[in-house]
């Protein structure tokens, strides 16, 4: 599933396509995805400029003239493709039409985005623009981990009653928006916390320490392009690169990377995710 800096790459790569671009034509080839389509998704989207497009979390949200947002969440295998961009920052033709191409928007400047989603596990949602924050899969969301209402006060606050590991209080939503699997494990390496370690007895100085650890490690695999594990893609077909620093994930029976540690990563299944750390770094 894509995380916080592969849905912010994919955002960055379409918005010099798509920001102030009318959609001349939008073709819904299928009735849903993970849930049905709105009701007269193609009617509504087209003609429609886009105004803005954003992230929150792990989805993005592009701001129509209609006055409502297109919610566009890739799930396990979405990809969002840019072809045919005026501005020269891609360099692919339109393709040929593929079995799992099951939203496409063709821009008045000469750009189409395509939506493709084989496992068919993606969404999209049309919601009104100004109470976009009160939808159902947006109003449960904890602050944004680069945005300024992430600080230490709220993290010390949340971990204070959670009883629960550290790794999955983490991985909670409500308490911080966007993180996943990939990166509270190398979080939680670089601020040598085990994961197994109950929430609330983690000491308020090293909770403290893992605010600007999470920003770290978020706009590192931002900067590098997102994590390119299986089906992920860049806007521009490109891949990213990020997973070539990866200290813990996915390096079970590899040498830890801490100078003279000499321990090797290990991985344990919580909640139905593996979780790889050094046992001797992370306490």
């Amino acid at each position: 599933m894509p995380e916080l800096p592969e849905v912010e790459t994919v955002r960055r790569g379409l918005a010099p396509a798509m920001e102030g671009a009318v959609i001349a034509q939008a073709d819904v080839n299928r009735p849903d995805l993970r849930w049905p389509f709105p009701s007269n998704m193609t009617e509504r989207l087209t003609g429609q400029q886009v105004l803005r497009l954003r992230r929150r979390s792990k989805y993005i949200l592009a701001d129509l003239s209609s006055g409502e947002t297109l919610l566009i969440h890739l799930g396990m295998s979405g990809r969002m493709l840019v072809s045919g961009d005026p501005l020269g920052q891609f360099a692919h033709e339109h393709p040929q039409k593929e079995k799992h191409d099951h939203v496409v928007l063709h821009l008045e400047n000469g750009a189409r985005i395509t939506f493709n989603d084989p496992r068919r596990f993606g969404a999209m949602d049309l919601l009104n623009t100004e109470s976009a924050d009160q939808h159902k899969l947006l109003s449960v969301l904890g602050p944004e981990p680069l945005g300024n209402d992430f600080h230490e006060a709220h993290l010390i606050a949340a971990f204070k009653t959670k009883n629960s590991p550290i790794k999955s209080a983490l991985l909670d939503q409500r308490i911080v928006a966007g993180l996943g699997n990939i990166y509270v494990c190398e979080a939680l390496f670089r601020g040598g916390i085990s994961p197994t370690r109950k929430a609330l007895k983690v000491s308020k100085p090293r909770v403290a320490a893992l605010v600007p650890i999470i920003r770290d490690v978020l706009s590192g695999a931002i900067e590098a392009g997102g994590s390119s594990l299986k089906d992920f893609r860049q806007a521009d077909g490109e891949l990213g690169y990020f997973q070539h620093s990866f200290d813990v994930y996915g390096r079970e029976g590899q040498p830890c990377r801490t100078p003279n540690c000499g321990a090797t990563i290990s991985r344990i299944v919580q909640s139905g995710r593996s979780s790889f750390y050094c046992t001797t770094c992370q306490t």
